[in-house]
This record gives C-alpha cells, sequence and structure tokens, in this order.
C-alpha cells in the first residue's frame, strides 16, 4: 500500500518557478484561407510545423494550443501537443486581440493546473519555417541580457524612409514626414520589421502589462528565409517549396 507521502512525491510538480511554456494560438475561423491552421503544407497540417520546433526546442517545457476548434485541437494532440482546455468563442473573433488568448491560457493553468512558468511564448502556426534553434536562441538571449521580453524580427524588405502613401487625387507622398532620407540605400540606417515568429516574455511582466513591450524588451533577428508569415494561399505556396526542400536536405 502507497504511504501519502508516497504518492504526493509521484504527482508532478506544476507550481514551476522556472521552465517555458510555449502556447499556440490556433482559431478555427480564417477569412483568407478556410481551415488554414491545419491546411496541407508539405504533407503535414500547417500547426504540425510550429508543434514540432516547440517540441524540438531544448527550452521548452509545454506545449499547448489554445483553439476554439476541435478539429483542430485533434490535429494538435495528434501531433503531440497539448489541448488541455477549449478557448471560449469570444476569444476567437476576427477582431479579438492578440494577448487576449495569451492571457486566458495562462490564467487557466494557473487556476486549473496550479501551473505558472517563468517564461512563455507565444509561437503563431502561421510561421512554420522558424526552427527549434531558432526558440532556444530567443530563450537564450532573454537570459542572456536579463530581458524582460524578445520578439523576433527580420530585415525589413521596403524600408521605411522610402516608403510612399497616396493621397487624394493620386499624389504619391512620403509616409514618413520631417525626415530626410539618404539617396543611397547603402546609407540608410538597419530598419526591422515584426515577423510573427516568436514572442517570448517574463510571465510575470506580460501578466502585469499584457503586453511584449517595455524597455527591456530585446529584438531577434531572423533570416528572411525562416520569416514568412503565411496570410494568402500564395504563401502557403512557398512554405511547402521551402519545407520540402527542407525535408529532403535533411534526408540527404
Amino acid at each position: 500500500m502507497w504511504h501519502l507521502h508516497e504518492l504526493n512525491s509521484m504527482i508532478p510538480d506544476m507550481n514551476s518557478s522556472g521552465g517555458c511554456l510555449a502556447v499556440i494560438p490556433a482559431r478555427g475561423g480564417s477569412k483568407g484561407i478556410p481551415r488554414k491552421n491545419i491546411a496541407s503544407v508539405a504533407g503535414r497540417p500547417l500547426i504540425a510545423w510550429t508543434i514540432a520546433a516547440a517540441r524540438g526546442a531544448s527550452t521548452v517545457d509545454r506545449v499547448v494550443v489554445s483553439t476554439d476548434d476541435p478539429a483542430i485541437a485533434a490535429v494538435s494532440r495528434n501531433c503531440g501537443a497539448e489541448t488541455p482546455f477549449q478557448r471560449p468563442l469570444e476569444l476567437a473573433q476576427d477582431d479579438t486581440p492578440g494577448t487576449a488568448s495569451v492571457v486566458h491560457a495562462l490564467r487557466w493553468l494557473e487556476e486549473h493546473e496550479n501551473y505558472r512558468p517563468e517564461l512563455f511564448m507565444l509561437l503563431q502556426p502561421t510561421s512554420p519555417l522558424r526552427t527549434s534553434s531558432d526558440i532556444d536562441a530567443a530563450v537564450q538571449l532573454l537570459r542572456r541580457r536579463n530581458a524582460d521580453a524578445v520578439v523576433s524580427v527580420t530585415p525589413a524588405p521596403h524600408h521605411p524612409y522610402w516608403m510612399k502613401r497616396i493621397e487624394e487625387e493620386d499624389r504619391l507622398s512620403d509616409f514618413l514626414t520631417g525626415v530626410r532620407a539618404p539617396a543611397c540605400r547603402q546609407d540608410l540606417p538597419c530598419g526591422y520589421g515584426l515577423n510573427g515568429a516568436i514572442y517570448l516574455a517574463r510571465r510575470d511582466m506580460f501578466l502585469s502589462c499584457e503586453s511584449w513591450y517595455s524597455e527591456r524588451t530585446c529584438a531577434y533577428v531572423m533570416p528572411e528565409e525562416r520569416s514568412l508569415d503565411i496570410d494568402s494561399a500564395w504563401h502557403l505556396y512557398i512554405a511547402d517549396i521551402f519545407l520540402r526542400e527542407r525535408g529532403q536536405n535533411a534526408a540527404a
């Protein structure tokens, strides 16, 4: 017969003061590409690529998918992720703020499992070219810099100094006013854009302000070839080509 203290010792301590949780948001509704999160890409559901990257990262302890869709939940479990809750429909609308589903996941896990990881990251399934190494490097950057958060970026394909806007009567004007842009590309300051692949933060900091940005947010720079953010059927086609080629190179 087991003694009480022996049984308690066998139950994992979910009240973690360390570790890192990966949250993958995947709502069912998608106007641009129907069922986008489980669309087939290189022979696998789109979300499977992000689950695999998270599970392959040495710095990630748990991988949880937040979804309102039972079909996405079933696919996610088959790919090795957890789906401990169903996201409320009011947090799965087109106009739902991106942080809302993350706050719900963190609060649910604390309330129902007493699970409070030190770090957590948001990994969007629409960034299938992000790798396990990118995830580990972002966590290492946060710890090395003692940062509050890390957000992934990529060099901007079009520099903001040279971007334009179209006004009334098709008149072209500078997008940024009051800035004198260099005439030569080599003289432009480096510009970076958010690529949507990795949002990492200390849990307590994030919940206090519900934002990834503070004076101690660092940038993790990713190359263009791993920064695709799928928002159209064309993007799905490009991702399919890249991931098939990556698989062929890995098997060679």
